[in-house]
């Protein structure tokens, strides 16, 4: 398949690419590698291999949601900028 100017034009419109006439030549040929490099693809003979879903076979080790007191009062108040001894201060941002 070759790409022409109009296509061209096309396609950056439609990805809001502003293309400059100095650019028009080399990204044409770059269009033309890929779709070469595509066409290549489509001659590999590929019956009988599954699609996938992802690159890899990894799954998620999801741990369960539950609330813990990680940190006691004093380690949490810690490294806070500003706090009373009790409670973390921070400024005021709702009216």
């Amino acid at each position: 398949m070759k790409i022409d100017h109009d296509t061209l034009h096309k396609l950056a419109h439609l990805a809001r690419l502003d293309v400059k006439p100095g650019e028009e030549e080399a990204l044409l040929a770059s269009l033309d590698n890929v779709l070469t490099w595509m066409e290549q693809l489509n001659e590999l003979d590929t019956e009988g291999v599954e699609p996938l879903t992802h690159v890899t076979g990894e799954v998620n080790n999801w741990r369960e949601d539950a609330a813990e007191n990680r940190l006691s009062r004093h380690e949490a108040l810690a490294n806070a900028p500003s706090q009373d001894g009790t409670y973390l201060k921070v400024p005021k941002v709702i009216e």
